[in-house]
């Protein structure tokens, strides 16, 4: 049997060690917060505003990682009640590691998208807000911070009669894009109020 005096020297040493290899891997974590970078290369055209996506956080991180020899791993799970992602971005030194969770909610109703585009949406989203809490950026003054994509609000079935909006035509340029938008990048009918009024019947036209 070992001494106990030894015992709680070993003891002592290895938590030592962990500490200072925890201290490490914070401080490659809180250089590559004071470095990071991460534009906003998307464009919400009918919000008229810019955006980051979860793409333009990764691609700005890499070469920092890089440099600092961490490895980033983000991966899903749902939870099927509220359904939901959870998404988690750890990053690693191949000992310690750190962790930050996000969540976003899954509409399987949304008009113009597929159960897999909803599912990848809200991954994408879940996964975003994952990396801005692990690496400090910050999205509350953003307009995609604050948008209602997946709500439909009261007054989203009659036109909004703002003097500085244009009536959405049935036809044209301007319908097909917004139609392009709803089928394929999830917008919804509140987003294209955001730019244009609406009719009923245009409406009708770009939900079909």
């Amino acid at each position: 049997m070992l001494p106990l005096f030894f015992v709680f020297c070993l003891a002592h040493d290895i938590f030592y060690l962990y500490v200072c290899y925890m201290k490490n891997l914070t401080k490659k974590l809180v250089r590559i917060q004071g470095s990071l970078k991460a534009p906003k290369n998307q464009r919400n055209n009918f919000g008229n505003y810019n955006y980051r996506s979860c793409e333009d956080i990764l691609e700005a991180v890499k070469p920092l990682l890089a440099k600092e020899e961490l490895l980033l791993t983000i991966t899903d799970s749902i939870a099927p009640e509220p359904l939901f992602v959870n998404a988690v971005a750890e990053i690693t030194d191949g000992v310690d590691k750190i962790q930050v969770r996000a969540q976003a909610g899954i509409n399987l109703n949304r008009k113009g998208m597929d159960v897999a585009q909803c599912y990848g949406a809200s991954s994408s989203y879940a996964r975003k807000y994952a990396l801005n809490g692990l690496f400090l950026i910050d999205d509350t003054k953003d307009a995609d911070a604050t948008n209602n994509h997946s709500n439909t609000s009261k007054n989203a079935s009659t036109a909004v009669l703002e003097p500085n909006k244009d009536w959405l035509e049935d036809k044209g340029d301007k319908f097909d894009k917004a139609k392009q938008a709803i089928k394929e990048k999830g917008f919804t009918i509140t987003d294209i109020r955001k730019k244009y009024k609406v009719s009923k019947k245009v409406e009708k036209l770009l939900l079909t």
